[in-house]
């Protein structure tokens, strides 16, 4: 299986997975860099899979129906763009031979849902959409910090070798925060160091690995005594302020942050 990630727009990364004649794509918010995809290298749309309604995600699902042979999956909770087949927590998306696992993660949007598949190619395989990024999180739309922390937290402990494919190249701006809340991890310094060297050659920090992001990412490590100390600090929390609300000022700081 090849995993591509197609550029659209000004920082977005439409998924494309495919095996040398059928695809599948991930959020495809513009038809044409999959259809010249398509195009290129002789595939076949097989399905389409929508982690949630913004027009990012599925401004192009229009444009690519007169190719499609497939279905489109979506979450079932958000208008998505008809027809397409509603998903819901516990469910699963059956394309190219594969059974992508269905997990609800609100937060960014109330219904956004996430797509795991245990093995491909060895490997599992995580398409998050905007819910978990490389050194970051998704603002918060429509859910609550609540809901966000317990998304991530059903992320984070999926297995530490899962590619996360996120939406957005925003890695370098989230890690100029992480560095600020994390001065000290030396982690997060050689992470930032090889994601500009990658983004020099111009070349995607995505997909990231699970288990780096749990040394690098505050969003998941809110429980982290290093974190806890610098979110504290600045938003002058009480020790024994509630993850809830640790995690709230977190994301707000992450808002705020220039």
């Amino acid at each position: 299986m090849k995993l591509i990630a197609l550029p659209a727009f000004a920082d977005n990364y439409i998924w494309m997975l495919h095996d040398g004649t059928l695809a599948i794509v991930v959020d495809p918010g513009d038809s044409a860099p999959v259809l010249e995809a398509l195009a290129s290298r002789q595939l076949t749309l097989a399905g389409i899979l929508v982690t949630h309604h913004h027009d990012d995600h599925v401004g192009g699902l229009d444009g690519l129906r007169s190719v499609l042979k497939g279905p489109v999956f979506g979450p079932s909770r958000e208008q998505i763009p008809e027809p397409f087949l509603p998903l819901r927590d516990g469910e699963e998306a059956e394309l190219l031979g594969f059974q992508f696992q269905v997990i609800d993660v609100p937060g960014h949007t109330a219904g956004h849902i996430a797509y795991f598949h245990p093995e491909v190619d060895g490997r599992p395989l995580l398409f998050c959409g905007d819910t978990l990024f490389s050194g970051g999180c998704g603002r918060l739309f429509e859910g609550t910090p609540e809901q966000m922390h317990a998304s991530l937290s059903r992320l984070l402990a999926l297995p530490g070798d899962t590619r996360v494919c996120c939406a957005h190249e925003y890695t370098l701006a989230n890690l100029r925060f992480a560095q600020a809340v994390e001065p000290g991890n030396a982690d997060l310094t050689h992470y930032n160091a090889r994601c500009e060297s990658l983004r020099a050659q111009g070349q995607p920090t995505l997909p990231a690995q699970l288990a780096t992001e749990r040394l690098i990412n505050p969003f998941l490590r809110s429980r982290e005594a290093t974190v806890l100390r610098a979110v504290r600090a600045h938003a002058e929390l009480s020790a024994d302020a509630a993850e809830a609300d640790v995690f709230a000022a977190l994301r707000q700081w992450k808002n705020d942050f220039r």
